[in-house]
């Protein structure tokens, strides 16, 4: 995707470079005069050169072309994934309907402009690389009266014994994910989207996330959790072809390809029983040191692990029951890709954390991808005493469209 800074037409910009020089010109004039005049305590200081910030709010991801944005772009510093319920009598033409409303919304709003019926234009100005990502839950297709088009892999995970589901956590018929690097640009859409989407759809949950600021960091530089993890070292690189074999869709229903599935998973984290444990204990259950995540084997992050060395005593240097371990996928083509988000939610009344990952998984098939990395997981991962699974929901994600289209079409056109 690009994510090039549109240019800046601002008319303001030249006066406000010219005021700034007036200023710090004239101040030195002065204390250069001050000085001249024998006050001997007058300092000059050396001129500062003045650098305009970068204008990261500009920036724009385009929203049209083969596939939805929001997925291989670059992970922006704030997202909201929200799940609706359709509303009783939302047939298929009625989803089509819907669809052409949000599709040309989102496009607007990617723009830096205002929703049709937006009434705070202004807050649609800075679209700091928004991205709008619709996906499509079971209930739609039976909803449409299409579910002999749905993905046979489109159903709700089975139950893992490391489960703590939570029903307002779950489920929804409608998915929207809204991503960029300004909270208040990630707000706004929000809100114009719900508007755009309340006469079909009932907000089912509304599930809020963020990662690094952007510019804190480089931009290929793995985000690290809120138990401290470099999380997400393994993905695969967009763009790349085992990226293309393992997210994009090019079997099943023809009108999924170019699409994926998304499994959105809420993870809780216990923050209290993780920062009693040692460091030691810490790294063998990830399998990586926590300063570098490099494998407990190698030197570097992206050192390959080896899963066969033994120590002086003859036990595997990463642990059986390591997260590094249980979660590696030797196939390439069944890999998935992690673009999750940290939460911190307001804690509970006894003061316990709300705190956990919003782990969004992309593949091109569920029932081949995500689940039997989710199984081994949940039988013998050791990180399973401090996360909990407490939401779960699956959605096929269809694929993007061209100027004049919509999101959707290709199902329910």
């Amino acid at each position: 995707m690009d994510t090039s800074p549109t240019a800046d037409t601002s008319p303001t910009a030249p006066a406000a470079v010219g005021r700034r020089r007036l200023l710090t010109g004239g101040a030195l004039t002065l204390g250069g005069a001050l000085a001249g005049a024998g006050l001997g305590t007058a300092v000059r200081r050396p001129a500062r050169a003045v650098d305009r910030p970068p204008e990261y709010g500009r920036h724009q991801v385009p929203f049209h072309g083969p596939h939805q944005a929001g997925i291989d772009t670059p992970a922006q510093a704030h997202g909201v994934f929200l799940g609706f319920d359709l509303a009783d009598g939302t047939d298929r033409a009625a989803l089509g309907r819907m669809m052409r409303v949000l599709t040309d919304d989102a496009v607007r709003l990617t723009r830096g402009e205002p929703a049709l019926a937006d009434t705070e234009p202004e807050l649609a100005a800075l679209p700091a690389r928004l991205t709008v990502t619709f996906g499509f839950g079971p209930g739609l297709f039976r909803a449409a009266g299409l579910d002999d088009r749905r993905p046979a892999s489109l159903e709700p995970l089975p139950p893992f014994a490391v489960d703590r589901l939570q029903d307002r956590w779950c489920g929804g018929d409608l998915l929207i994910q809204i991503c960029a690097d300004d909270p208040l640009t990630v707000a706004h859409a929000q809100r114009m989207l719900i508007k755009d989407a309340r006469t079909f759809a009932r907000l089912r949950w509304a599930q809020r996330g963020f990662r690094n600021g952007r510019g804190m960091q480089d931009e290929a530089t793995t985000q690290r959790n809120l138990m401290g993890q470099i999380d997400g070292t393994a993905n695969p690189a967009p763009a790349g072809d085992i990226f293309t074999r393992a997210v994009w869709t090019d079997t099943g229903p023809d009108w999924l390809h170019g699409g994926t599935t998304l499994v959105l998973r809420r993870i809780r984290m216990e923050l209290k029983t993780w920062d009693v444990a040692d460091t030691r204990a810490k790294e063998f259950s990830v399998g990586r040191t926590l300063g570098t995540g490099a494998p407990l084997t190698g030197s570097a992050e992206h050192d390959v692990p080896d899963f066969d060395a033994k120590d002086s005593l003859g036990f595997p240097v990463i642990p059986d029951f390591a997260h590094i371990r249980r979660a590696h996928v030797a196939d390439p083509r069944l890999r998935i890709f992690r673009r999750p988000y940290n939460y911190d939610d307001a804690p509970a009344p006894d003061g316990t954390p709300d705190t956990g990952l919003l782990f969004a998984s992309f593949q091109r098939d569920i029932a081949e991808q995500f689940l039997p990395v989710q199984r081994t997981l949940a039988a013998s991962d050791q990180l399973n005493q401090w996360t909990t699974p407490i939401g779960s929901a699956v959605f096929a994600v269809p694929p993007g469209c061209e100027p004049g289209g919509w999101i959707g079409q290709t199902l329910l056109g």
